[in-house]
């Protein structure tokens, strides 16, 4: 996994309020990894409201309050779809959700997270796509909780969320992930998402365009 694709993940947890963890800052390859090296992230917010709800599988931006703290597994594959079929034939995805992995994930918050009526250690899984045909997409859905994942975020609703809050007229030198976002957006390489609804399309046509 090349650092940008954690890069993306971190950003879009600390734009939205999150403390951010990485466990180990190199890459394994030539042998199995061991619990600790198993997790991508640690997130943690400090705002999490005691009683919250749970929060919906599909994790976009509006759910991220009901998370008080997770351990997130980025799986970068942004050529594939998580069809059913490759959930049964790549175990590797759930090597997250192993019993000695969340006990090492739990021992790295923390002493103090462990207050009684603490929300429970969310299971997030990063990935590209579900498919978009039924039954396909619902089998998915029904395979990744079946193994332990409490929650999933694509990438799109990520990059989505970060494009959004980039300002182009700021100067993101901290981040080498939003100062290249920044300068995409800037040059009109990147837009709003706003400008995908109709209106906004329809505004855009009328504009006069450079030469």
């Amino acid at each position: 996994m090349s650092a940008i694709d954690e890069g993306i993940v971190r950003e879009y947890f600390e734009q939205n309020g999150f403390f951010v963890r990485q466990a180990r800052k190199y890459s394994v390859s030539a042998r199995r990894k061991t619990s600790e090296e198993e997790i991508d992230l640690l997130v943690s917010n400090p705002t999490w409201q005691r009683g919250s709800r749970r929060p919906d599988f599909f994790l976009f931006s509006s759910e991220l309050p009901f998370v008080q703290r997770a351990v997130v597994s980025v799986k970068p594959w942004h050529t594939n779809v998580f069809s059913p079929n490759v959930l049964k034939t790549s175990p590797e995805i759930f090597r997250f959700l192993e019993e000695n992995v969340l006990k090492q994930a739990a021992r790295l918050f923390p002493s103090g997270s462990g207050v009684e009526g603490e929300g429970e250690l969310t299971k997030i899984l990063v990935l590209p796509a579900l498919p978009t045909a039924e039954p396909f997409r619902s089998q998915s859905v029904e395979l990744l909780k079946e193994r332990g994942v409490d929650a999933i975020i694509s990438f799109r609703a990520m990059l989505l969320d970060l494009i959004d809050k980039i300002e182009s007229n700021q100067n993101y030198s901290k981040s080498d992930t939003l100062q290249v976002m920044r300068i995409l957006k800037n040059y009109d390489l990147l837009k709003d998402t706003q400008l995908d609804l109709p209106v906004a399309r329809e505004s855009e046509a009328r504009k006069p365009r450079p030469v």
